[in-house]
């Protein structure tokens, strides 16, 4: 019987991101997720609470999101730059990741596998969205902390990602990067501690 899953997902802290840049200090795909899913968690939030929008249920965001980068255990971090340099790359690399996700939910006792499905192949459109503007969130503020140690090898990667996230046209998002994401770039005493 195949269970190994949970053991698997351990492991999440031995892949590290962002491989193509020099780093002030390393992260790995299990505390990129925790972030994902608290961004998540308080995108969807915001869209229903604050913006009265319709909104997928936030706790099912935030599942969502500790799941989004797990195929990463079998295929690593896959750079961005490399990942979506051109169509064929992208696609195959979509299908390596899904072939990857079912080796997973292979590794689940059968009773728990159908409850998986849909976290690790992102099969909600409404969630998946809210993950996606989470997860570049998520890479803005690893650009600001790098910037905010003195690296700038992350100006780039900070304006493109910036860029990235307008194009979504997200309004939760955009919410959240005018009256939350300031924060970031403040140090302990000046977050009023």
């Amino acid at each position: 019987m195949a269970n190994e899953f949970y053991a698997l997902l351990g492991r999440m802290r031995y892949i590290t991101r962002w491989g193509l840049m020099r780093n002030s200090f390393s992260e790995n795909i299990q505390e990129h997720s925790h972030q994902v899913a608290v961004l998540a968690h308080a995108l969807a939030l915001i869209r229903r609470d604050v913006l009265h929008l319709p909104s997928p249920d936030p706790d099912r965001c935030a599942v969502a999101a500790l799941y989004h980068d797990a195929t990463e255990i079998l295929t690593g971090d896959l750079p961005t730059p490399i990942k979506y340099h051109s169509p064929t790359i992208r696609d195959a690399y979509k299908q390596v990741e899904h072939i990857a996700g079912e080796q997973l939910l292979d590794m689940l006792p059968q009773p728990l596998r159908q409850s998986y499905v849909d976290l690790i192949h992102e099969n909600n459109d409404e969630v998946a969205d809210i993950v996606k503007a989470a997860d570049k969130l998520s890479a803005y503020i690893k650009c600001v902390e790098e910037q905010k140690a003195g690296n700038k090898e992350f100006e780039s990667a900070a304006s493109q990602t910036m860029a990235a996230m307008h194009a979504m046209e997200r309004p939760e998002l955009e919410w959240f990067l005018y009256h939350c994401l300031p924060a970031f770039g403040r140090n302990l005493d000046e977050l009023g501690l």
